[in-house]
C-alpha cells in the first residue's frame, strides 16, 4: 500500500512530501450563502499560496453534490505543481437542503456512485444520473482519492447512516481511505463503531475537527484505536487562539498519538481567501502554524503530522 490516487493519476505516497489534509478549491453549500469557492483563477492563486508556505500536496475534501469541480482541481494541479486528493462520498445532511437529488438515494446507490468515482473517475457535473467523467489536461479521468462520509453534532440522520454504510461498501472495493467530519468532534467512538461494523478498519479513517473537541486524553484512546486524528481548527480564533490546538496536539502527541495526528487547514470560504481579498489564506497553516508547532514539538514531530501519517493514511488502495 504505498500508491495515492491523485486527480493527475495514481503516484507513490512517499512523493507527496507534505501533505494539507483538509481543503476546498470548489464548494457551493447553502450553509455558506456568500462563500462559494467557483472561481478557478481565484482558487489557483490560493493554490500557489499554499505552495509556497511549505505543503507540497493537499485534499479536497469537497464531496458530491457541492459544487466539485474533478477537471478544474486538476488543472490547479497542473498549473501549479500541488498534487491533490479529491473526495467523492457526501456530507452531513445540513449541507444539501430537503430537496437535493442526492438525499433520495439509497445505499446500494450511493455506493456504485462512490465506487465509480474512485475507479472510473468523477463526473464533469454532480447530476443524479451518472454522465461522463471530467478529464485532465493530458485527457484522462479524473478520480477521486478519498471517501467522505459526515455526521451533524451528537446526531446522526438515516441519510447519515446511509452513507456511512455506502463509504465502507466503496472502501471494501477501492480500498481508498476514508474521512468522517464529526461536527465540533462530537459522537468520534460511534462513528468508528459504526464503520467497523461495517468492516472499515479504524486505520483507514481520519476524525476531521478532533481538535474542536481538544481533549488530548481522548485523542489519545482514538489514536491507540488506530484512527487518524484531523487536526485543522487552527485560525479560528472566535471560538479559540491557535495555542489551544499546539497545545492539545503536543500533549496527545505525548501521550501516544504521535504516529496519527495529520493537520490541514479548512479555510473553505471565499471571504478567508487570501486571493479573494479575505484572510487567512491557505498559508496561514504553513506560515504560521507549522513554524509553533516546530518550535514547541521538533522536527521529527513535525515531520510525522506532515509527512508520514498523512501519506500512510492515503495510501490504502487495494
Amino acid at each position: 500500500m504505498t500508491s495515492v490516487r491523485a486527480v493527475l493519476g495514481d503516484q507513490p505516497a512517499s512523493q507527496l512530501g507534505r501533505v494539507d489534509y483538509h481543503e476546498h478549491l470548489f464548494q457551493v453549500s447553502p450553509l455558506l450563502p456568500g462563500d462559494e469557492l467557483t472561481d478557478e483563477a481565484t482558487s489557483t492563486r490560493e493554490a500557489e499560496l499554499l505552495c509556497a508556505s511549505g505543503f507540497r500536496s493537499m485534499v479536497d475534501a469537497t464531496p458530491t453534490g457541492l459544487g466539485r469541480d474533478p477537471a478544474g482541481l486538476a488543472r490547479i494541479s497542473a498549473a501549479t505543481g500541488l498534487s491533490i486528493l479529491a473526495s467523492t462520498g457526501a456530507h452531513r445532511e445540513e449541507h444539501y437542503g430537503a430537496s437535493h437529488w442526492l438525499l433520495e438515494k439509497t445505499t446500494a446507490q450511493l455506493a456504485r456512485r462512490f465506487a465509480a468515482d474512485v475507479q472510473l473517475g468523477m463526473p464533469e457535473r454532480d447530476q443524479p444520473t451518472a454522465s461522463q467523467p471530467a478529464l485532465s489536461p493530458t485527457g484522462k479521468p479524473v478520480r477521486a482519492g478519498v471517501l467522505k462520509t459526515g455526521i451533524g453534532y451528537w446526531s446522526i440522520t438515516a441519510f447519515e447512516h446511509r452513507v456511512i454504510e455506502a463509504v465502507a461498501e466503496a472502501h471494501a472495493q477501492t480500498g481508498a481511505p476514508v474521512m468522517v467530519h464529526l461536527e465540533y468532534g462530537s459522537a468520534a467512538w460511534e462513528v468508528l463503531e459504526l464503520l467497523a461494523g461495517c468492516g472499515v478498519e479504524a486505520s483507514s479513517v481520519v476524525l476531521a475537527h478532533i481538535d474542536r473537541n481538544p481533549d488530548p486524553g481522548l485523542h489519545a484512546e482514538l489514536a491507540a484505536r488506530g484512527a487518524y486524528l484531523g487536526y485543522d481548527g487552527v485560525a479560528r480564533h472566535k471560538s479559540w487562539p491557535d495555542s489551544v490546538v499546539l497545545n492539545c496536539l503536543i500533549e496527545a502527541a505525548r501521550r501516544g498519538a504521535n504516529e496519527r495526528v495529520i493537520l490541514g487547514g479548512d479555510v473553505a470560504r471565499r471571504t478567508r481567501y487570501i486571493a479573494a481579498g479575505g484572510m487567512p489564506g491557505l498559508a496561514y497553516l504553513g506560515d504560521r502554524f507549522v513554524p509553533r508547532m516546530i518550535e514547541t514539538g521538533g522536527n521529527d514531530l513535525a515531520r510525522m503530522v506532515l509527512e508520514v501519517n498523512p501519506q500512510r493514511w492515503a495510501a490504502r488502495f487495494l
